[in-house]
């Protein structure tokens, strides 16, 4: 990480930016270290690929971020971008390749995701560290080595991303260390009750009734230890619902009891779907999705894929049931 905070002392101008369809582990540490860079007197831009969704409006992102849909206006080329949640470029195109790499001298991936087998590489600037439990941990370190104070905007940015990637402190990676940074962040005035809310109960009438009709389309296979569900995309239109608001359903899914993995196919498009790929005990995940084109982690990974959706179902499938039979379960 010492190459990572000289490289931010030395550098003016920064940006700052997160993988596309933004969630709250990359949004909370991008927001964090936009407040922190701010009280050093940096020069520091929010500039991310979509729009926030609703869910995160109590964080006020849209005071502190510029959209590429926006066309933002970059006079001269920044220091350093700094790129959170990811390692992965394609990830934030187009605007990775119209606006942060052509205007910024260095470009660093601050992430804790397993760097892709296949793909690009992150940058020889990036700091990826895969002990920890969420980007917002990381987040928290730089910060600390820059050596700037936290205040409330900061504590509840690190928060919201801590706290949503480890679902709640459920996910820590066999460490305290989530639980003593976010005991140390709540010495704030933040309002914790509020931000669990937004994270993980702010359903909606429309949720609930998509949910009823999505949850009985599950396909069963491997005698009911993998789950497959396909949420379209018209009905996510005609409930009034946003992408991000589908990201809960596979977990949902994988409280089925009997359930040793499972996959959602979440169409974006036609022909275009949203990928994400649950696994419980010795089942692993993250190869299959890299052999879409994506990564994540062991027992949590996705990828977006261009492809007609029986095709990449059986896919799926057939490597899902092959690992799921090696493991004997």
């Amino acid at each position: 990480m010492e190459r990572l905070i000289e490289l931010i002392q030395k550098s003016q101008s920064i940006l700052l930016s997160t993988h596309r369809q933004c969630d709250g582990d990359g949004l909370g540490a991008e927001l964090a270290l936009y407040f922190a860079l701010k009280k050093i007197n940096k020069d520091v831009r929010i500039i991310n690929v979509d729009e926030t969704p609703r869910k995160y409006r109590f964080l006020s992102p849209d005071f502190h971020i510029t959209y590429f849909s926006e066309k933002p206006d970059l006079q001269a080329q920044a220091d350093l971008c700094l790129i959170f949640d990811t390692n992965d470029e394609r990830l934030l195109e187009p605007l990775y390749s119209k606006v942060l790499k052509p205007h910024c001298r260095h470009i660093a991936f601050i992430d804790h995701h397993p760097v892709l087998k296949q793909g690009p590489q992150p940058t020889r600037d990036s700091f990826i560290d895969v002990q920890s439990a969420s980007t917002g941990e990381i987040a928290y370190r730089i910060i600390r080595a820059l050596g700037i104070e936290l205040d409330t905007d900061i504590a509840k940015a690190l928060y919201t991303s801590i706290t949503f990637d480890t679902q709640l402190y459920r996910y820590i990676r066999g460490s305290a260390n989530s639980h003593r940074i976010a005991a140390e962040l709540l010495d704030y005035p933040i309002d914790v009750t509020l931000i669990h809310r937004h994270l993980f109960g702010h359903q909606t009438v429309q949720k609930f009734a998509f949910l009823a009709k999505a949850l009985g389309q599950i396909e069963y296979f491997c005698d009911g230890q993998l789950a497959i569900l396909k949420l379209r995309d018209a009905d996510l239109f005609h409930y009034n619902l946003e992408p991000d608001e589908s990201r809960d359903v596979i977990d949902m899914v994988m409280n089925i009891e009997t359930l040793e993995a499972a996959a959602l196919f979440r169409e974006d498009a036609p022909g275009e779907y949203k990928v994400s790929l649950r696994s419980k005990g010795q089942i692993e995940v993250v190869s299959v999705a890299e052999q879409l084109g994506g990564g994540g982690h062991v027992h949590a990974a996705g990828a977006f894929v261009r492809r007609p959706y029986n095709e990449v179902k059986d896919l799926v499938v057939r490597e899902l049931s092959k690992k799921l039979s090696v493991a004997g379960t």
